[in-house]
């Protein structure tokens, strides 16, 4: 596809949609960044223009959908943090369902037919099977799964009533940093392992907690499934394009199908960086179930996907040399 393919980009100037921006440009998309910079980082979008505003300003939404033209929207923009959605419930939904209404209405209102949403495997909750395919019932336990859940109904629906396709990428866990060390989490008060242990790796944290060691897995802590942000990148720009080829509305899984668990993330951790950290081990969260893992099938056979990185020792060393960059605190 041409560069003349304009692509429009919410949450552009964050971790993983920075990600996708250069992916896009790389591919001489062009693309527009719309980004509050609420956690985005303006010299984090490497390409294309980038529009500072929220999408709670209808105004200013129109009037970039109207100069800019798009011919496809894809939707990051969000709060994601699980522990602050229970605190501040209202916070997530109105930006989470109540701003993707509005960027709906603005897709409709200018004649964009292609939606490519970021939605998580939080729409899952604690499921039965694992590997967990799309097919499995929906059961979010906190208001962040339920914003992502309420969002792929509002697509169902719209995509019914309206010339509206959309691809839902529900992502398992995502890590690592740009191959070529130019992006990467920037978030002070990211919660997600790697990123913890990385940072105990480096000083920067005192220790790092692992949440659970008695639950019916090989060693006792939970089993996820980490996908590195790169290939979580190639597997938006093929969704778009199989959207843009008049592919039909679609949810697919985003995982590589298989799970580390807490200890083995640790473990490699340590060795990629050679320090040897200290780690306390405390009791369960509520919520966390013992594995999660994606059945990533849906995905490789219908949009081809082949990750490139399914390397939990690659995952670490390039989320660690990203890490090093940054400031101490």
């Amino acid at each position: 596809m041409s560069s003349k393919i304009k692509i429009f980009v919410t949450g552009g100037a964050g971790y993983i949609g920075s990600h996708v921006v250069k992916a896009l440009g790389e591919r001489g998309y062009s693309v527009l960044t719309y980004d509050n910079l609420s956690y985005g980082h303006r010299d984090s979008v490497l390409y294309g223009e980038l529009v500072v505003a929220d999408l709670a300003d209808k105004e200013a939404l129109r009037m970039t959908f109207e100069k800019f033209k798009p011919d496809a929207v894809i939707h990051f923009a969000a709060s994601i943090v699980v522990p602050e959605s229970v605190r501040e419930p209202l916070k997530y939904y109105k930006n989470n369902f109540c701003n993707t209404v509005n960027l709906i209405e603005a897709c409709i209102e200018h004649g964009v037919k292609n939606f490519i949403f970021s939605s998580s495997a939080a729409v899952y909750g604690i499921p039965k099977n694992c590997p967990v395919s799309e097919d499995e019932p929906l059961n979010p336990i906190n208001p962040y799964g339920r914003t992502k859940a309420m969002v792929e109904s509002l697509l169902a629906d719209v995509s019914q009533a309206k010339d509206f396709r959309y691809i839902s990428l529900r992502y398992f866990n995502v890590a690592g940093a740009d191959s070529t060390g130019r992006l990467g989490q920037r978030r002070a008060d990211a919660t997600h392992l790697i990123t913890l242990a990385v940072k105990t790796a480096l000083g920067k944290r005192p220790y790092l907690e692992i949440y659970g060691t008695d639950y019916p897995t090989k060693d006792g802590t939970c089993i996820r499934d980490y996908i590195h942000v790169d290939d979580l990148a190639d597997a938006h720009i093929l969704a778009m394009e199989y959207l843009m080829n008049r592919g039909k509305s679609e949810i697919f899984n985003c995982g590589y199908g298989h799970g580390y668990s807490v200890r083995e993330v640790v473990e490699a951790t340590k060795r990629v960086s050679g320090a040897d950290f200290k780690v306390i081990e405390t009791a369960r969260r509520e919520g966390d179930p013992p594995e999660l893992v994606a059945d990533s099938k849906k995905i490789k056979t219908s949009l081809r996907w082949i990750p490139k990185y399914d390397n939990l020792e690659y995952i670490v060393k390039t989320a660690l040399e990203w890490e090093r960059k940054l400031p101490l605190f």
